[in-house]
């Protein structure tokens, strides 16, 4: 007898996880949320889910509450007796506190891990963690997927002749080198010194530009201060145009103001986070059929091996 699928979904990632269950062939399972006038609050699945492989899609983006819900509901699953819980995280936060960088401060993404594994998961499907040790943080599956399956195909179809690929600093060089392999184009390395988070004090790159479509490489955008400022030295020093690819589109405090008022000719992104407002230069391709296609695999037992085609850490 096969297991019923069941996909749910938290409140801040509806939007998604409708159109992942549309692609994946159902309706999306209904859940009621109930809020306290302190501002607690309770899921409640309004189905059956005794024997089922659910599926909880939610991103832990800001604020916390995200990933508390998310929580709950994997809780909730738990003890209304579901077969298996698959917790589908497409922006995993709290990624970039993934090691103690100074002293005393915590390792917020093994926490993270700590509690999902705690309230009950059994495997957690995900797309371009902030550091891929991530993964070894978890005591149950990790798929790791990863954004370039949709940003390859979209960047070969722009046809750009003179194509250079480069990441907004040294930490995502392997990644841009990956896209550049795939695209057969060449690589520049930029390199920033911060005198503080969220604050890039200097920027040089290492590489010719000049007569050039570059096209920096990152898995998020949050202030979008280094990747603009990216963007503008590149411009100077005779770059043709410069494009920016991020899979999660985070656009925190003046990020907007900054990417419409940037050189940048487009922003490349996924909707793995909601866009809180939208300008002319951002572009979204949506991360659902992959999701609902990995989903599909994972409950038949197929092999996921195919997605890894333009795996960027190869």
């Amino acid at each position: 007898m096969s297991t019923e699928v069941n996909i749910v979904s938290g409140r801040a990632t509806r939007y998604l996880a409708e159109k992942i269950a549309a692609s994946f062939g159902r309706n999306l399972g209904e859940v009621r949320f109930s809020t306290f006038s302190d501002g607690e609050f309770q899921p409640l699945y309004e189905e059956t889910v005794r024997g089922s492989e659910m599926f909880i899609i939610q991103s832990t983006f800001s604020p916390s509450e995200n990933l508390f819900e998310l929580l709950l509901l994997i809780d909730a699953a738990k003890r209304a007796s579901a077969k298996s819980i698959v917790a589908v995280i497409p922006y995993f936060g709290y990624a970039r506190q993934d090691r103690k960088d100074k002293p005393r401060v915590p390792i917020a993404s093994k926490l993270i891990a700590n509690l999902l594994c705690a309230a009950g998961v059994n495997r957690v499907i995900t797309m371009d963690l902030h550091a891929d040790q991530i993964q070894g943080f978890f005591d149950v599956p990790v798929d790791h997927l990863y954004g370039s399956t949709m940003f390859v195909p979209y960047l070969k179809s722009l046809n750009l002749t003179n194509l250079t690929m480069s990441s907004p600093d040294t930490g995502g060089t392997r990644r841009a080198a990956a896209y550049a392999k795939f695209l057969n184009a060449d690589l520049v390395i930029c390199y920033k010194q911060r005198i503080k988070a969220n604050e890039v004090n200097k920027l040089t790159v290492i590489g010719e530009v000049a007569g050039k479509d570059v096209v920096l490489v990152d898995d998020i955008i949050d202030t979008a201060g280094t990747v603009t400022k990216a963007a503008d030295m590149l411009m100077k020093k005779g770059a043709l145009s410069v494009r920016a690819v991020a899979t999660h589109p985070i656009l925190s405090g003046s990020a907007f103001e900054r990417l419409e008022n940037s050189c940048l000719k487009e922003i490349i992104v996924s909707d793995t986070i909601p866009l809180q407002k939208k300008i002319s230069k951002i572009t979204v391709l949506s991360s659902a059929p992959f999701f609902a296609d990995v989903i599909g695999r994972v409950h038949n037992y197929e092999s996921i091996s195919t997605h890894f085609k333009f795996n960027p850490i190869l």
